[in-house]
């Protein structure tokens, strides 16, 4: 829990609080920008997002990775634009206003997904995210297996059926029905770039593969179609990375190198499968040099309806009844914002940080 009046919480992994309660928190110590799998749980963050684009960025020494699965990966596709604050509000406009017919299918949310991020990332994104000075994107999806690869509806069902039985059993299982797969910056190799648990092909990011792989890391089975044969990939069909990266937990950070991650929640959740596993939580080697950045309880339960968004708005709300709520929820999080810039102006992390739960 946060303290009395603060509307975030900073959490640190041993190493980054050790390092940040003896010298102080200092960007250019960052070498790694996490973000997880969410979908629009990410317009929470979108303030704080603006503040790290203004107040951290201009201070990063290259190389910074970017580690995105499924809506972290589409956040991070506007950071690493030239016009990076222009490219979060394209994103959140465009979010704000996807419209569907009454019962939308798989095809018609995946078109309407692509409409989005060919809105965001323009005729120049492309270019700019694989030539950035400074930053290197990453984007993790997984290629599916066997059932998992199928789009009818039937079969993909019972895949994820056996996949969360198996990965109640052991995490690991999830290995029998999808393979890791890094869509990644070749320019300089990631602490993430070999990560242990699941098989992993490494795809180099490029200009014919950028869009697909950012599409395919947001590809939620049974909400979106997934993405067949990712070009420099192996053929199959990809899907989002946050089945097995939900929230990353896999290495995060080089030596002497510490990861920013904004966050929506105050823990990580290894796998999509285990959001309902109290017990299973991230290996605390991977997030030893991590500082994670989130809402405070106390402010979520301020936010329109008392939540963070999600995609479950869709069908509870009416479409005016969601913008509506979802700008409010915007506009609510200026508050995340003048706090995270006053910790930062006051050099206050220190005092605030807290070790993971």
């Amino acid at each position: 829990m946060s303290a009395r009046g603060e509307s975030l919480v900073f959490r640190a992994g041993a190493g980054a609080l050790e390092s940040v309660r003896k010298h102080g928190f200092a960007a250019e110590q960052i070498g790694t920008l996490a973000g997880g799998s969410g979908g629009a749980k990410w317009l929470v963050l979108s303030q704080l997002d603006r503040v790290v684009l203004e107040k951290i960025v201009p201070r990063l020494e290259a190389p910074v990775h970017l580690l995105g699965s499924s809506i972290g990966a589409w956040r991070f596709a506007c950071y690493a634009q030239r016009d990076p604050l222009g490219a979060i509000q394209r994103f959140e406009d465009a979010y704000f206003d996807q419209s569907y017919s009454d019962k939308p299918g798989r095809a018609e949310i995946s078109a309407k997904s692509r409409e989005i991020l060919d809105h965001v990332v323009g005729s120049g994104g492309v270019p700019d995210i694989l030539s950035h000075p400074v930053f290197r994107t990453h984007v993790m999806t997984v290629r599916s297996r066997h059932l998992m690869a199928s789009d009818n509806r039937l079969l993909l069902t019972a895949g994820l059926m056996a996949s969360a039985g198996c990965n109640l059993l052991s995490r690991s299982s999830l290995g029998l029905f999808f393979e890791r797969a890094l869509i990644s910056d070749m320019r300089d190799r990631p602490p993430f770039h070999a990560p242990k648990g699941f098989p992993m092909q490494r795809v180099a990011l490029s200009d014919d593969n950028l869009k697909e792989a950012i599409i395919a890391t947001g590809s939620i089975p049974m909400v979106l179609l997934g993405v067949r044969d990712i070009p420099g990939a192996k053929r199959g069909v990809y899907r989002d990375g946050g089945v097995i990266d939900y929230h990353l937990d896999l290495p995060q950070s080089d030596a002497g190198r510490m990861t920013l991650y904004l966050h929506f929640y105050d823990r990580i959740i290894p796998g999509w499968f285990d959001k309902r596993i109290s017990w299973r939580g991230p290996d605390p080697a991977n997030i030893d040099g991590t500082i994670l950045v989130s809402p405070s309880e106390e402010f979520v339960q301020r936010l329109p309806r008392g939540k963070i968004p999600d995609r479950t708005d869709f069908v509870a709300l009416s479409p005016d009844e969601r913008i509506r709520s979802w700008r409010g929820a915007v506009a609510a999080c200026e508050e995340l914002a003048d706090e995270f810039n006053e910790v930062l102006e006051r050099d206050e992390m220190a005092a605030r940080l807290q070790p993971f739960r």
